[in-house]
């Protein structure tokens, strides 16, 4: 198996500037022995989809606290699709109501963290998972960086 670490890119989309809950997980993924690219406040979800593509990453984190999480998580999986990397998975955080998280799970986030979820639960998941995808690609024969 592949034993490159996992890649993931953090990302605050939008119009919210709250950026401590994600470099604090950014960080714990960092200490975790993860590869963590931060792409900063205000992002476009093109930007984030573009350097996601870019990075290489294996996981998208992505904090939204502004409310709009039913408009951008979509979009983020929209432009996946559409570049033709939906491979990449895509993780998010932030304050939800139980119908969007579910809705949102049915339309492909992996995940959905609300405040005051143990870091440790947050960094064990990233790391399971991009282990999975790691292995998921090896099993399909991925090779280098999509182009």
């Amino acid at each position: 198996m592949d034993q490159q670490k996992v890649r993931v890119l953090m990302a605050k989309c939008g119009l919210d500037g709250h950026d401590r809950g994600v470099k604090v997980v950014a960080r714990a993924l960092r200490d975790a022995g993860m590869e963590v690219i931060y792409t900063g406040l205000h992002q476009m979800p093109e930007q984030v989809v573009n350097a996601a593509i870019q990075e290489d990453v294996d996981v998208i984190g992505l904090s939204i606290l502004s409310g709009a999480h039913m408009t951008i998580y979509p979009r983020i999986l929209a432009l996946l699709k559409d570049q033709g990397a939906d491979d990449i998975l895509v993780v998010g955080g932030g304050t939800m109501l139980p119908e969007d998280i579910a809705a949102l799970k049915a339309m492909g986030i992996a995940e959905l963290f609300v405040p005051d979820t143990p870091l440790q639960d947050i960094v064990r998941f990233f790391k399971d998972l991009g282990t999975r995808h790691r292995a998921r690609q090896a099993a399909d024969g991925a090779e280098g960086p999509r182009r």
